[in-house]
């Protein structure tokens, strides 16, 4: 479709922009998906995230989402050992937030962040990535400090 008018134009941009508009932010990401196996208590347990792998979606998080799928999170890779704190500004759901050393073992887990808080929550040493599921989850699941996160980025699939 052509539209051959300059005012033909601006009222379809118009009505396009309220469109948009009205839609609202969305709970969809583009973020990359992998596959992470944890293993636990229960046996490994399977886990589809997103990979958070930059400042802006490592920023960004889990925040404004309204329901996490039960075998989904987010996987946030910083690339190098740090100690690294995380908080629950704007995020709605409670998270379990698993700490994750570079050769995949667990460091310590922050189970059930209160959602929308300011609180610091800290790694206990130094960490390459952090994997955020459901809070509750990893208790549920027989997850603990220790154990290993298998995943592309430790090497260890």
């Amino acid at each position: 479709m052509t539209i051959r008018t300059a005012p033909a134009r601006a009222i379809l941009g118009a009505c396009l922009f309220v469109l948009l508009a009205c839609a609202g932010p969305k709970d969809v990401s583009t973020l990359p998906v992998t596959e992470v196996v944890v293993d636990s208590e229960k046996g490994p347990q399977h886990f589809t995230v997103e990979l958070a792998t930059d400042s802006a979606s490592q920023e960004r998080g889990l925040m404004y989402r309204k329901s996490l799928a039960p075998n989904a999170g987010m996987l946030f890779d910083f690339y190098y050992t740090m100690g690294l704190t995380f908080w629950m500004k704007n995020t709605y759901i409670p998270l379990d937030i698993i700490f994750i050393r570079a050769d995949g073992t667990i460091a310590n887990i922050a189970a059930n962040a209160e959602p929308m808080s300011t609180k610091q929550i800290p790694s206990k040493g130094g960490v390459r990535a952090v994997l955020e599921i459901n809070g509750g989850r990893a208790a549920e699941l027989g997850i603990k400090s220790g154990q290993k996160v298998h995943a592309g980025i430790f090497g260890n699939l």
